[in-house]
């Protein structure tokens, strides 16, 4: 599979467009998502490459890392509102952090230190890191923060905190 990758982005170079793009969120905007396949965020919401900067993760929760991302997003690259968008279907809602621990532990692989982060309440665990990257004393006062909510099963979007 991974040669097969080279292959294509052969192909991708040939025609390549983003040169010269610059660095900065034309929009102002800055998106944490998760990295469910089923999550296309420039497409659905009408953006383009250049656009917004998007970070994602095991369930589009916002960490440490997310947290350092954001501060050098709207302290160097023009990041001014940061949408936290979770998902129907996760599945981090449906597992528990004994789960994965579990599966681990069954496979022979360390559990370490790792926060699982999983969400037997999504609604709580999106309201939890809203009010983490709300808190970021790292941020500057004034950006605009939600808390948005997208359904694999219809591609609809909701905003779910304010």
């Amino acid at each position: 599979m991974l040669d097969e990758l080279i292959v294509a982005n052969r192909s991708y170079s040939e025609k390549f467009s983003l040169r010269g793009l610059p660095p900065k969120a034309s929009k102002g905007l800055a998106i944490l998502t998760c990295m469910d396949s089923r999550i296309e965020p420039l497409a659905m919401l009408g953006l383009v490459p250049g656009d917004a900067k998007i970070l994602r993760n095991a369930g589009g929760r916002v960490t440490t890392d997310v947290l350092r991302s954001l501060v050098f997003a709207t302290c160097f690259l023009g990041v001014t509102e940061i949408v936290v968008m979770q998902h129907t279907k996760c599945a981090l809602g449906e597992l528990n952090d004994d789960d994965v621990k579990s599966r681990l532990v069954s496979a022979g692989l360390e559990v370490g230190e790792f926060q699982f982060m999983t969400m037997d309440n999504p609604d709580q665990a999106l309201e939890c890191d809203i009010e983490l990257v709300r808190s970021c004393a790292s941020l500057p006062p004034g950006i605009n923060v939600q808390g948005w909510r997208y359904d694999v099963d219809d591609g609809s979007v909701s905003r779910v905190i304010l």
